[in-house]
């Protein structure tokens, strides 16, 4: 069974590596592994500098979606150009392309579903958006502001504190079923279930 539209592209963010895997910057990775854990499908490399994964969520049936995990492997600020190419390989219009991504001002582990809007000084989003245009799905995941005196840049490429990894898992897992709800549902009815 082929969907009539084409697949949706689900674009974790985050920066390769080992000493990054675990920062609250990679968060869209954490969600993006999941995904293809739930597809029991392993990600393999893209000629596009990306890790992906093919395979089909939802319920058999009319509702079932095929979709692409992808994992860019360019360092965050770059990963408007992996993901322009795999939406021309995979010929994935923009407003079906989602991105997964850290989100400062939102408190841990709350959500935020939209289509559009600007970048709000997330560097894989200002790349995503001079290659693609603004129209694109995103899935907003808080990590809350530094407290203190800590700068930005150092608090996105930190880990989670251990306080947070008690929750992580929960809050990775409820975003995984979000962006579900979104490619299956639609956008206003994962809104309605999901924002936070």
């Amino acid at each position: 069974m082929t969907d009539a539209v084409g697949p949706w592209l689900i674009v974790g963010l985050g920066n390769p590596g080992q000493e990054y895997a675990a920062n609250r910057h990679n968060v869209g990775f954490m969600v993006a592994d999941l995904l293809a854990e739930r597809m029991r499908s392993k990600f393999k490399a893209h000629k596009a500098r990306a890790q992906v994964v093919e395979g089909r969520i939802g319920a058999p049936g009319p509702s079932n979606r095929r979709v692409i995990v992808a994992k860019p492997m360019s360092f965050m600020n770059l990963s408007g150009g992996p993901v322009t190419a795999l939406r021309d390989f995979y010929k994935v219009p923009v407003e079906r392309i989602v991105a997964v991504h850290d989100e400062l001002d939102i408190d841990y582990g709350a959500l935020r579903l939209k289509l559009g809007g600007g970048d709000n000084g997330h560097n894989g989003l200002k790349s995503m958006t001079k290659s693609l245009g603004p129209d694109y799905h995103r899935v907003r995941f808080g990590i809350g502001r530094p407290s203190g005196r800590m700068q930005v840049a150092d608090f996105v490429l930190k880990d989670f504190s251990s306080a947070e990894r008690k929750e992580l898992d929960y809050f990775v897992d409820r975003a995984a079923d979000a962006v579900e709800s979104l490619v299956v549902d639609g956008l206003e009815r994962a809104q309605s279930t999901y924002n936070s």
